[in-house]
């Protein structure tokens, strides 16, 4: 190679610390996904608070935030799986996941949502550079006319409801949740953590608490079958391609969650794909997020998740050589662990009264709306509640709740 002008250098203590580095974000990355309720824009904020403290090069310290992050948006949807299972009975208004466990299906809804992910990542690199430039050009466009454009993903979600009553309680819940958003999001209570905000009592209560109110009277995780995926390998590549793309409309809009794009995205799907067709794609674009998230931040200076929030007050480089090396090798982890750790999660969860251990998740709940927000943040934990009641009620998507951010965006809140 010397021969022709280009020579390798390789650094095994600089490779050996860079890898402690990632390891440690994997590590932190496990913790965090497996909390019940922890909302990875507080992880993140967490991480930038300690990160001046942490001994290191800023590069490696943001390595290890960003497979902190990437492992958490695989493991999130473990606990999302296990806890929060309402009564059979309920089945048809219960989240796809949920249905699945009821169904006895839950381990194969784990490798359906490592899959999801595990894809994701793999797809979402070699399509970052040309969405990359794609945005990049229409981002000034879709800047100038963000209202209308979150406007009209509202519109689609409330029109696309199966029955007239359910739209009615979408809308209801989009308006009741963006009133809750405008009126708390911009509040800076004083709270035990510094890393503290209204994300995790907001996001706790409209989406953590009603699942697990609906659950208390449920006889929790039922005997689960084999973990063989039931749906085609084709079907399974189409979607993950599906949540892929629709990870980048999460990376470039503001308030567009993960929920939201995979219904936008299983539209464009032929053919129906149902539950399974739901948790593959959901965690796709959760995982494919962070990839587009860390484009749109290097192209645009626009971070647009908490992770990219927290690697930018860190003052951590934009490397991507680096740090996609880092996402790549959070995501052969997070793999690795949602199908070691998955298993054994559903097991544990189903050995244990299921009342009970609603109730003290529900305990944790408020323990951390407290830990972040104080006590303002445990009244909007209270109210968000409320508010997530509201779609269940009329057989509507959760979906709608995301009104708690795509409304004050709309308004210019």
């Amino acid at each position: 190679m010397e021969a022709l002008g280009v020579r390798l250098a390789l650094d095994p203590a600089g490779t050996a610390t860079a890898l402690a580095f990632v390891l440690g974000g994997v590590a932190l990355g496990t913790a965090s996904g497996l909390v019940p309720g922890l909302h990875v824009n507080n992880l993140a904020l967490l991480l930038a608070s300690v990160a001046p403290a942490v001994p290191g090069p800023p590069r490696l310290v943001g390595a290890a935030m960003l497979a902190a992050g990437v492992v958490h948006s695989f493991l999130d949807a473990v606990p999302a799986l296990a806890l929060g299972v309402p009564d059979p009975a309920m089945a048809a208004t219960a989240l796809p996941g949920h249905r699945l466990v009821i169904a006895g299906r839950g381990r194969e809804a784990i490798r359906l949502s490592a899959l999801g992910s595990g894809l994701a990542v793999a797809l979402a690199v070699p399509l970052a550079v040309p969405v990359t430039h794609l945005m990049t050009t229409a981002y000034p466009t879709l800047r100038a006319h963000m209202p209308v454009v979150l406007g009209a993903v509202t519109g689609f979600l409330v029109v696309s409801e199966r029955t007239p009553r359910a739209a009615v309680g979408g809308a209801a819940a989009f308006l009741a949740s963006a009133g809750l958003g405008y009126a708390t999001l911009d509040v800076n209570p004083a709270a035990p953590l510094d890393a503290g905000g209204m994300l995790t009592p907001l996001f706790a209560g409209l989406f953590g608490a009603p699942i697990l109110l609906d659950a208390l009277s449920g006889s929790g995780v039922p005997e689960q079958d084999d973990a063989t995926v039931a749906i085609p390998r084709r079907a399974v590549g189409v979607t993950a391609l599906a949540g892929a793309v629709a990870g980048a409309v999460v990376g470039y809009l503001p308030g567009v969650s993960s929920a939201i794009a995979a219904v936008l995205a299983l539209t464009a799907v032929p053919g129906s794909t149902g539950a399974r067709g739901f948790v593959v794609t959901t965690s796709g674009v959760n995982t494919a997020n962070t990839i587009f998230a860390l484009f749109a931040l290097a192209a645009l200076g626009a971070p647009r998740t908490g992770v990219m929030v927290a690697l930018q007050e860190t003052g951590a480089p934009v490397n991507l050589p680096l740090l996609l090396a880092a996402a790549g090798l959070a995501g052969v982890a997070g793999f690795a662990l949602v199908l070691t750790v998955g298993d054994r999660y559903l097991v544990a969860v189903g050995s244990l009264d299921y009342a009970r251990l609603s109730t003290c998740i529900l305990a944790l709940l408020v323990g951390l709306s407290w830990l972040f927000a104080g006590p303002v943040g445990v009244a909007v934990f209270g109210a968000a509640t409320l508010v997530g009641l509201v779609p269940v009620r009329f057989g509507a998507r959760r979906v709608h709740l995301m009104g708690v951010l795509i409304g004050p965006l709309m308004v210019g809140g």
